[in-house]
């Protein structure tokens, strides 16, 4: 044993025993294997840049995953081994070669189902686009060949990114939810089948699957990262998101991912360069933060209430516990009106032809979407702009806004994918969010705390986020 852990003496056998190469190698591989789960993105695509860790050995580590979990959880919609594996193996070839590495080359990463790529099916959780595929991939895509990343498979969604719930189980409860509409996104990383996944969030859709299922959730500040290629639901409400292990795993995923779009007019430009540099920054004062006990407080079960209470206390030189501003109570409804009227814009089609094969729930939103007259439409993108201009006035003293990630932890039975009401409010102002699994409910389940920065403050909102997870852990110890 202690020769095989010995290196240097591997390499003077080397010379007389041919066979101990081999055999030191695969002990080498088979502990980094063990490990690899432990490690956080940056770290495993060091390994590989250092040539300690092949692609095709990190690749099978997660199909091992996928083998012994997916047949219960049924987070994935497309996975080919043969293509992930060949795929790994074009990976190790292009570093053996000695050419540039991306930041994630290597690396394997879990698409959202409404994320197109023209190599596998697109088919957005709806019979009605059964294996169909995109004519190209989206840009989102592009960014991540670019850093060398492995696009892993297609991860399972809500019918056309709804509520509709697919057939996904929560990793931690297979009784239970794990959210949507990224449930599939926030299962595969939960679960250890994939190490970073992307998703997207229309109301609530990233943060209460991260909520439910345990993972961190980050969605940008609206317009950081294109939507070119990518289903489009609502182009006033639409944002792609990130799920990974840790503050620092999604920071390095949206760093590849932030870029101007020529093709999506929402996009700005943005320089997250220095995101993963500022994500690790110790912050020069202690952060303060706003917690609000909205009107929704009430419907969180109480066993989560106590252990948001808990943290609070925990963190009650940082935190102002403040009632919830009063316009916040028709951003609801304004986000419904705009919701369902572009969602009965983009899916008119479907709806007038494939009626039926819509579920009640997507027939009745687009039924709505179709009656809202234009003052309607007027009024609530009006209010998106006024709303966002009395809340940005919160960061002249406060560093964030602290809220539930979700109502509690994930509900009973798979009929539904649960609320998205403490998510709604920041997707409709088009702020950062992310949700940090910090807390335990009922039956020791994920409860995640989410963290709201101002617009396009991104870079030291990831730092804030990282210190707050980073804190959070001492008090945990």
């Amino acid at each position: 044993y202690a020769i095989l852990s010995n290196r240097n003496f591997g390499n003077v056998f080397n010379v007389y025993v041919p066979w101990y190469s081999s055999l030191a190698s695969r002990y080498s591989v088979c502990r980094l294997i063990m490990d690899v789960f432990k490690l956080n993105v940056k770290q495993l695509a060091t390994k590989i840049k250092d040539a300690e860790l092949t692609s095709v050995d990190l690749c099978k580590a997660y199909i091992d995953r996928i083998k012994k979990f997916e047949k219960d959880i049924h987070a994935w919609v497309h996975f080919d081994e043969k293509v992930l594996i060949e795929k790994a193996q074009e990976s190790d070839n292009h570093r053996r070669s000695g050419k540039p590495l991306g930041l994630l080359h290597g690396i394997p990463v879990a698409l959202k189902d409404i994320i197109g790529t023209f190599d596998m099916p697109t088919e957005c959780g709806t019979s009605l686009r059964k294996g169909m595929s995109a004519s190209q991939d989206a840009e989102i895509v592009d960014l991540l060949k670019t850093e060398g990343a492995i696009i892993m498979g297609k991860t399972a969604t809500s019918e056309l990114a709804y509520y509709s719930p697919s057939k996904t189980k929560n990793p931690h409860d297979y009784t239970r939810t794990p959210g949507g509409s990224s449930s599939g996104s926030a299962a595969v990383v939960a679960s250890h089948m994939a190490p970073l996944s992307i998703g997207s969030q229309t109301g609530g859709s990233i943060i209460r699957p991260a909520s439910y299922c345990g993972v961190v959730g980050y969605k940008p500040s609206f317009g950081l990262i294109s939507r070119n290629g990518v289903l489009k639901t609502s182009e006033n409400l639409d944002h792609v998101g990130v799920f990974g292990k840790s503050v620092e795993d999604v920071a390095l995923l949206a760093k590849v991912l932030i870029k101007k779009d020529s093709y999506d007019k929402s996009t700005i430009h943005f320089s997250a360069n220095t995101m993963l540099e500022e994500t690790n920054k110790i912050p020069t004062f202690e952060p303060k933060f706003i917690f609000y006990k909205t009107e929704s407080w009430k419907k969180i079960d109480k066993k989560s209430r106590d252990a948001f209470e808990y943290f609070i206390k925990s963190f009650k030189k940082n935190i102002e516990v403040f009632d919830t501003p009063s316009y916040f109570k028709d951003i609801k409804k304004y986000h419904q009106i705009i919701h369902e009227t572009d969602m009965a814009n983009n899916f008119y089609n479907y709806f007038k032809k494939s009626k039926k094969k819509l579920s009640k729930q997507m027939q009745d939103a687009i039924s709505r979407g179709i009656k809202y007259s234009a003052k309607d439409y007027a009024e609530a993108r009006d209010f998106m702009t006024r709303s966002y201009d009395s809340y940005k006035e919160v960061f002249e003293d406060y560093h964030g806004v602290i809220s539930p990630s979700s109502t509690g932890v994930a509900d009973k039975g798979l009929s539904n994918t649960g609320s998205p009401e403490f998510c709604t409010v920041w997707s409709f102002m088009g702020t950062p969010t992310i949700s940090l699994p910090l807390l335990e409910g009922e039956n020791n389940l994920p409860l995640g705390i989410q963290l709201i920065g101002n617009k396009y403050d991104d870079l030291r909102f990831m730092g804030i986020a990282n210190w707050l997870e980073k804190e959070s852990e001492k008090f945990n110890e």
